[in-house]
């Protein structure tokens, strides 16, 4: 399989350039082993139970040979991570050491290893990744507040969109026919609830109700839903509720293994903006597992319905997954430009914002997202009223839909198809 370039990789060969040490961190699949070994020259691929044998009786190996070395998973050693640490205060040489993990270790290391090794997040790719569009309208810009104009065409089309979202960002499952991509995300899923969850030290007593609970998750993907409705949901016309200790267990771990990718809550400072939600957006690492998680099929999200928890219908699942999509995007983007990716809602509900993209210097990009080709004055209401609320720190603001052309409203709202918009 032909590499694909990543948006991320700018960003790593800079710290790489800078820094001794580089932890390169994200869920199962987002490609973190296929682009660290593309700068490795030395590699330990410590899920190779020989590799892992021979580094275990002689750690010091690790240490040796010609930089940068790749220690890939290294969570299955645990002590892996402290030697790099040791051999980093040693000698600070920048570009000595790649880790890449999917999973927090049962085991932790002694130390964070603040200070001497960096963390790098990478994520499943974007629809600019995946090239099935050439974007052109960029997030830089719309932080940027210059405010030009916006312009493009595109051909992608509402089943494309429902196509993206059920083939997943996953560079390895991109080619596959439709059977076997249903067969490798029921797989996937199955990994996190019978391995990783023991690997990490947390092993399972009730695996049927996990795999309820991700399903009622996956329900609720870009809502702030409570974890307490989550786990009812789960549990409806079961005896066995698990306890909420074990429901923020559930939560917990899989953060850990990078499955959960919840949005925070925005808090805008010395703002005017009062009584805000505390609550996080609730997403997964890429928005086919939910799709997989709840059955969904590319016919089931363009008919506008599809298999809840207990086979109810879910009318909207078609537009949270989409939102999900451009949440994932927009994320990925954001990395590079070193800017933050929040929601807004405040207490009544009155307002709400799909994502704040908060630049370096607290400039605001506010975004929306609507399932449709044509948008109207009811559409941005929220981003009208946001404006007139944070004045000049608000630089852009845009609402992300599915459809053909890319374009800026008399009202300096800018209107992009999600696949135009790249970093």
């Amino acid at each position: 399989m032909d590499y694909r370039p990543r948006i991320v990789d700018p960003e790593l060969d800079g710290l790489l350039a800078g820094v001794p040490a580089l932890a390169i961190h994200g869920a199962r699949g987002v490609g973190k082993t296929e682009t660290a070994q593309r700068r490795a020259v030395t590699q330990f691929r410590l899920d190779d139970p020989r590799v892992r044998a021979i580094a275990e009786a002689d750690p010091a190996r690790l240490t040796r040979g010609p930089h940068p070395t790749l220690i890939d998973e290294w969570q299955r050693l645990p002590e892996s991570w402290d030697i790099v640490r040791r051999a980093v205060d040693d000698d600070r040489t920048p570009g000595r050491f790649l880790l890449t993990g999917s999973t927090s270790p049962a085991h932790p290391p002694t130390h964070s290893g603040a200070g001497r090794i960096v963390s790098l997040r990478m994520r499943p790719m974007s629809l600019a990744e995946r090239g099935i569009a050439t974007p052109t309208v960029s997030l830089a810009d719309l932080l940027s507040g210059h405010r030009g104009p916006i312009a493009g065409t595109s051909d992608v089309t509402l089943d494309q969109y429902a196509h993206e979202i059920v083939r997943s960002g996953f560079p390895g499952l991109r080619d596959l026919e439709e059977r076997g991509l249903r067969a490798e995300l029921d797989g996937y899923l199955d990994h996190i609830v019978d391995r990783d969850f023991e690997a990490s030290g947390h092993p399972v007593r009730n695996v049927a109700a996990l795999r309820r609970w991700m399903q009622a998750y996956a329900a609720v993907v870009s809502a702030t839903t409570s974890f307490e409705k989550i786990r009812d949901a789960a549990t409806a016309g079961h005896a066995d509720k698990p306890a909420k200790t074990t429901v923020m267990r559930y939560a917990d771990v899989l953060e850990g293994m990078w499955i959960l990718d919840p949005v925070p809550a925005w808090h805008p400072g010395n703002s005017a903006l009062t009584r805000l939600t505390l609550a996080p957006k609730h997403h997964l690492a890429d928005p086919a597992l939910a799709a997989r998680l709840l059955r969904a099929t590319v016919q089931t999200l363009l008919a506008g319905i599809a298999p809840g928890p207990g086979g109810h219908p879910h009318a909207t699942l078609y537009g949270a997954l989409f939102e999900s999509l451009v949440t994932l995007n927009v994320r990925v983007f954001a990395q590079a430009l070193d800017a933050g990716v929040y929601h807004f809602r405040d207490r009544g509900g009155a307002h709400e914002i799909d994502l704040i993209v908060e630049g370096p210097g607290l400039s605001v990009v506010a975004i929306e997202t609507k399932l449709a080709a044509t948008i109207g004055d009811h559409d941005v209401r929220h981003l009208a009223w946001l404006q007139q609320q944070l004045g000049g720190r608000l630089v852009d603001a845009a609402i992300v839909t599915t459809g053909r052309d890319a374009y800026r409203r008399r009202d300096g709202i800018a209107v992009i198809p999600a696949a135009l918009l790249g970093p």
